[in-house]
């Protein structure tokens, strides 16, 4: 290797990749091939330097990307990662200085704890991964143990969350660019042609909504909506008004009959008609009582204690279901919550709902006005009389933390945004789909965190009395104590063809308010993010419509970043063990193509080893991988239409994980690609394995070969179920 060649090798590597070239310049063979001195190698280290520099300059000025994502939520930085590994060329705007959403702003203790572990994978898992292999390779106690299948307390610092969320960023090559504030939209029909911001105008080929807004999907003419449904709309029990707090026996009027300062209404409407008022807003406080990392927290300015004479009559009326929620966190820390359980708390009750349509402006003036309630509520807690002395000595040694939020006075710069405006797309998720009607077609993710809503409004009564209205609390499995799983669909990110074709939107998804008071949690916007990124990248490559994406595609490269699409079954302990037995075909429902049905050729043994098995036994091609092997169904459909298609095999580690499989029915073609290491749900011996379009007036053809694959194939059993 000639020196001069070996320059322009480490040029090339640093062009494509800085990192690459620093791997180079580390290599012991690249030099002792090319017998580079060390001043030429010191001479590269430099060059590399002051090149990286630039590089950074560069991105920073970078305008076009296969990929832009707006909003750095949580869903938005894993749908920018996703995209990126993909190999989109992926910018990531954030309209304000922090990125992370909340997952870096003080939620550090994650609700993910009351999610359904094992759908909970892909970047969402190697996030948490980082997170403890950040405090271990500090030689610091793992603050939680992600492999835990459920009831884990997730909790890390917001620094920590921070520094893991940039590493994964900046190893993607995703370009960051903050204070980014959408301004407008340019579009060619239905197609977003470019972005304009307060800091330059973006083109790309395919758009990502990460905002907890919906801001870039309202800009592009998409429609909305904001609020609560009527119970009639969708057939939702949860929908409409909600009362399961109980009403205090307090005036909320002063004596000149006008209401005081914290209530929100004095008629709430009909319990079953909607409105357009969303859940209370408040900030997570990442807080300490370590004195020597501790700083008081600030007296607001301007104080009133007349705000609080609601929560003074409470108080004298014997309410002890006042203040707020506080998580222990790892470094001697706490996480500070709006109590869903209070009467009073952090939130402030009303003072979100207009949030999704101010300006940046007015955005700020709202965050203000957040944080002085906060600091004010906290002020009044621990010096007005009427607070009893447990109430004030659990929160008087409380203070912000010296080494979180540095560059905010160490109070946390992102508002809890539990919803917004939310997108009218091609599927709207309900509160059947969550609690009755879990399986989609085409899943992304996995959603299972309780339908849970705080307060809406409060309600002082003219009869008398006060009421906090809108409250779900946590709707959920008794035992364990977990939301109902159910899919996500890829509809419910979509946008109607006709209103933009380019723009998908993983936060501000479709759904209804009772919907997103589930959805509405940072494990479940980590995995729809993730979908709606290979989504994009897949689109920008294949240059088609976000509407057109081939589902089979999208579902193939979101099982190879991990993704759970499968839905867990219930599990119900047995109540005595019975030995398996074979599985007669004949009694199972729908379409069954049992191994013996097959027409073989090449090599297949015959075997009874694991059990259950459908029919007399099941095949495999004893690990060969030689493509000579292949099995091959022919049937005609009863009648035409869409089935579920189904897979009966043992599942194990040494089984092949990509397992090629066509089917061909009349002018439908598909091609599935099967994992059988992917375990079967718990007390079934069928798997699904995708959706298929037959034709009953001619001969269907399945096919299964071992080309390509690297463990055993299983040939057991199909079963097609049709879908009505």
């Amino acid at each position: 290797m000639r020196k001069p060649f070996c320059f322009l090798l480490l040029r090339k590597a640093f062009l494509a990749d800085p990192r690459l070239a620093a791997d180079l310049l580390r290599s012991q063979e690249i030099f002792k091939m090319a017998r580079i001195p060390l001043v030429f190698l010191l001479a590269c280290f430099l060059w590399v330097g002051s090149h990286a520099k630039d590089s950074h300059k560069s991105n920073a000025d970078k305008t076009n990307a296969d990929v832009i994502v707006y909003g750095s939520t949580p869903g938005g930085f894993c749908a920018a990662i996703a995209a990126a590994r993909e190999g989109a060329s992926v910018i990531l705007l954030e309209p304000t200085n922090h990125v992370g959403g909340l997952s870096t702003g003080g939620l550090s203790h994650c609700d993910s704890n009351q999610m359904v572990r094992s759908t909970l994978m892909g970047l969402f898992d190697e996030w948490h991964q980082r997170v403890v292999k950040d405090y271990t390779d500090r030689s610091m106690k793992a603050p939680y143990n992600p492999a835990k299948k459920n009831g884990s307390r997730w909790t890390f610092e917001p620094h920590v969350a921070m520094r893991v969320t940039m590493q994964m960023l900046d190893e993607a090559g995703v370009t960051v660019l903050t204070e980014r504030y959408l301004k407008s939209v340019t579009k060619d029909g239905p197609r977003i042609t470019s972005l304009v911001t307060s800091n330059g105008t973006f083109t790309a080929r395919v758009f990502v909504d990460g905002s907890y807004e919906g801001d870039l999907m309202a800009a592009a003419g998409v429609d909305w909506t904001i609020g609560r449904e009527g119970r009639a709309e969708y057939g939702e029990s949860l929908a409409g008004k909600q009362y399961p707090k109980q009403k205090m026996a307090i005036n909320g009027f002063n004596d000149e009959g006008k209401l005081l300062p914290l209530i929100t209404a004095d008629d709430a409407g009909a319990v079953e008609v909607g409105d357009k008022k969303i859940m209370t807003y408040s900030f997570r406080l990442c807080l300490t009582t370590n004195a020597k990392n501790r700083i008081p927290i600030p007296k607001p300015a301007n104080y009133d204690p007349d705000r609080f004479e609601i929560v003074r009559r409470a108080f004298k009326a014997g309410e002890k279901r006042i203040g707020f929620d506080l998580y222990p966190l790892p470094g001697n820390k706490l996480d500070g919550n709006n109590a869903i359980g209070a009467q009073f708390s952090i939130g402030l009750v009303g003072g979100g709902n207009d949030w999704h349509s101010a300006d940046e402006a007015g955005r700020k003036k709202i965050w203000e006005e957040h944080k002085q309630f906060t600091l004010e509520f906290i002020h009044f807690l621990l010096t007005d009389p009427v607070v009893p002395v447990a109430t004030r000595n659990r929160y008087a040694k409380l203070g912000l933390c010296k080494d979180e939020f540095a560059n905010y006075d160490h109070f946390s710069p992102a508002l809890y945004v539990r919803e917004s405006r939310r997108m009218k797309g091609l599927y709207v998720i309900s509160q059947k789909d969550i609690l009755k009607e879990p399986r989609k077609d085409d899943p992304i993710a996995i959603s299972s965190f309780p339908i849970d809503s705080h307060d809406v409004q409060r309600v002082a009564q003219k009869g008398g009395g006060v009421i906090n209205e809108g409250t779900i609390f946590p709707v959920r499995r008794k035992q364990p104590k977990l939301g109902y799983a159910y899919h996500v669909p890829y509809r419910a990110i979509l946008p109607e063809l006709k209103q933009c074709d380019n723009l998908l939107v993983p936060i501000a998804l479709s759904c209804t308010h009772v919907a997103i008071s589930s959805l509405r949690i940072e494990g479940a916007w980590m995995v729809i993010g993730q979908g709606a990124g290979v989504a994009a990248a897949l689109v920008a490559e294949q240059d088609v419509a976000v509407q057109k994406l081939e589902y089979a595609t999208l579902r193939e490269r979101l099982l190879a970043q991990k993704q759970v699409l499968d839905l867990p079954d219930v599990i119900v302990e047995p109540t005595a063990t019975v030995p398996p037995s074979p599985i007669n075909p004949k009694k199972l429902p729908g379409i069954v193509l049992d191994d013996a049905d097959a027409k073989l050729s090449g090599h297949w043994a015959h075997s009874t080893n694991f059990k259950p098995f459908v029919g007399s036994g099941y095949a495999h091609d004893e690990r060969k991988g030689d493509g000579k092997s292949s099995a091959t169904f022919r049937f005609k459909a009863p009648k035409s239409g869409r089935y579920q298609l189904l897979m009966a095999y043992s599942a194990h580690e040494t089984r092949a994980s990509k397992i090629p499989l066509t089917i061909t029915s009349g002018r439908n073609d598909k091609k599935i690609v099967v994992d059988q290491t992917a375990p079967l749900p718990t007390g079934k011996s069928f798997r699904p394995i995708g959706t298929v379009d037959l034709e009953s007036k001619v001969e269907t053809v399945i096919k299964i070969t071992n080309e390509g694959t690297t463990g055993f194939v299983i040939l057991d059993a199909l079963q097609l179920i049709p879908i009505q």
